[in-house]
């Protein structure tokens, strides 16, 4: 196995953060974009090895061995034993609807009862609910719910994620939510890259007018843009949403203001969406329930990741899922992710969605832990920056009370995260919340 410790800067590095004694380190033997086919299972594993940040920056990594004569650890420098633990990059949920006001276990037991997405939406329930709760919501509330769940996805090994306007549908709302996930990426240690999802479904006042909805989504996009509240723009393209023409649409125009983009894609049915997000070139597309063969074939062409949330499927009762196995081994680069929203998955946890894609996807532990840590980095624009242990990444890690990084999947619903590590300093332990 070629060392990843190989690839570090050369001579001695100044460090002002170490963790040492690591029974298997995962780096991802950082490499530019994506990993796809054989690279989708190359973690990049040290074994009896250490880790060294200076300012927040990864310095080196290697063989514990050679730690005395690579890195000098400066006078009160934060030194961790990891006792031969597992340590690997934070994990970065690329696809989150964190931003919301109430609950919908109603609609929950509307759905065990067999009634569809499409039934409870007809009923008033789904989007519109959130949407009319989130609506009468203060900023303050808000931000103080959204640390909350932050405060959660911490405790599971998440260090960044992305995060998802759509539940205002107007101008006052969709802005409201952006600044809580600019005033939460503010306070909280996780990096939340904003999305705003005007076009997550057709509200009330426009039920009758889809094109008087789409104008007024062109004109968020303006104050969206130039107040620097989103990096990417999101659509809902599925049946009783947005169509492909209506998405591309809009997409086209979140381009003109600077956006990047990404898609709801073919998770209740085959839409096209899928094949209008490669054509677009967007970062990513996500759900995918439903993508077509020749989806899959585009996919694989093209630079745009496929986004599956295990977790969400299997919360809708739509077994398996995703082809996530026809998808890796047709050289698709696959991400996963939680889709933490308050209708079709309540989960916050990265791990549980680990298992879920190894047991109803396919994924190998391999496959998952690269989908969860470096291919999400770029699915959520922070390709190159955190999802890997390489020199200048963010010393962004967690240490795993196992010695087999195999027990993270393979413990389906324990939480085996014992220290979180954030820019280089320890911001959750488990005996020290």
């Amino acid at each position: 196995m070629e060392k990843a410790g190989s690839r570090n800067l050369p001579g001695k590095v100044l460090a002002d953060m170490v963790v040492i004694n690591i029974g298997q380190i995962l780096t991802m033997n950082p490499g530019k974009g994506p990993k796809r086919g054989a690279e989708a299972k190359d973690l990049g594993i040290i074994e009896d090895a250490f880790l060294a940040a200076y300012q927040g920056k990864v310095v080196a990594c290697g063989p514990q061995a050679a730690f005395p004569e690579r890195v000098e650890v400066l006078a009160g420098a934060t030194v961790i034993d990891a006792c031969g633990k597992v340590v690997a990059p934070g994990f970065i949920d690329s696809h989150t609807h964190v931003v919301f006001a109430g609950w919908r276990a109603d609609e929950y037991g509307m759905r065990c009862r067999g009634a569809s997405y499409l039934e409870i939406a007809e009923q008033g329930g789904g989007i519109m609910s959130t949407v009319r709760a989130t609506r009468s919501a203060s900023k303050e509330e808000l931000v103080e719910r959204t640390l909350g769940f932050l405060d959660e996805m911490l405790s599971f090994g998440t260090t960044s994620c992305e995060a998802k306007s759509g539940y205002g549908l107007n101008l006052e709302t969709e802005i409201k939510q952006l600044e809580v996930i600019q005033e939460c990426n503010r306070l909280h240690p996780i990096d939340i890259v904003p999305t705003f999802m005007g076009a997550h479904a057709f509200p009330p006042e426009f039920r009758h007018d889809r094109k008087g909805y789409i104008d007024e989504i062109i004109r968020m996009f303006e104050p969206v843009s130039s107040n620097k509240l989103a990096k990417f723009a999101d659509v809902f393209c599925d049946v009783g949403n947005f169509t492909v023409d209506e998405s591309r649409v809009i997409l086209e125009e979140a381009r003109k203001h600077g956006l990047e983009l990404k898609v709801h894609a073919d998770e209740l049915e085959n839409t096209g969406a899928t094949e209008l997000a490669c054509e677009l070139g967007a970062v990513s597309c996500d759900h995918l329930i439903k993508v077509s063969q020749k989806g899959i074939e585009m996919l694989a062409e093209s630079d745009t990741i496929a986004v599956l949330l295990p977790a969400t499927s299997c919360f809708l009762g739509e077994f398996p899922g995703a082809p996530g196995r026809q998808m890796l081994d047709s050289g698709v680069a696959v991400a996963i992710a939680t889709d933490f929203n308050p209708g079709t998955c309540t989960a916050l946890s990265i791990p549980l969605c680990m298992t879920l894609a190894c047991s109803a996807l396919g994924f190998s532990p391999e496959e998952a832990f690269v989908a969860a840590t470096w291919n999400a980095a770029w699915a959520s624009g922070l390709g190159g920056i955190a999802g890997g242990f390489g020199p200048g990444f963010a010393m962004d890690a967690v240490i795993f009370d196992t010695h087999d990084y195999m027990d993270v999947p393979y413990r389906f619903g324990i939480n085996l995260v014992d220290v979180v590590i954030k820019a280089g300093k320890p911001v959750r332990s488990k005996n020290n919340k």
